[in-house]
C-alpha cells in the first residue's frame, strides 16, 4: 500500500523546514514593522508568533481531550 505524501519521512522533513523558514520570516519582518501595542505584553518581541504557536498547542490539547469524551466504539453503527 502506497503511503500518502503527508506520511512520508521526506515530506515530513520538508514540512518542518518550511515551517521553520516561515516562522523565521515572520519574526524577521517584525524588525521592519512599527508596532502600536494596546497592552504592555504586546510590546514583547515576537509576541504574536509566540501567541499564535501557543494558541495552536492549546487547541490541539483541547481537541484531544474532547475526542476522548465523544469517541464511540468501532462497531457503533453495526447495531
Amino acid at each position: 500500500m502506497k503511503k500518502n505524501w503527508f506520511y512520508r519521512k521526506s515530506s515530513i522533513k520538508k514540512l518542518y523546514i518550511y515551517s521553520a523558514v516561515f516562522l523565521g520570516i515572520v519574526i524577521i519582518t517584525e524588525y521592519f514593522i512599527t508596532m502600536h501595542p494596546h497592552f504592555k505584553i504586546e510590546s514583547i518581541f515576537s509576541f504574536y508568533a509566540i501567541f499564535g504557536f501557543l494558541s495552536c498547542v492549546v487547541l490541539i490539547f483541547i481537541a484531544k481531550i474532547l475526542g476522548f469524551f465523544i469517541k464511540r466504539k468501532d462497531d457503533y453503527y453495526d447495531m
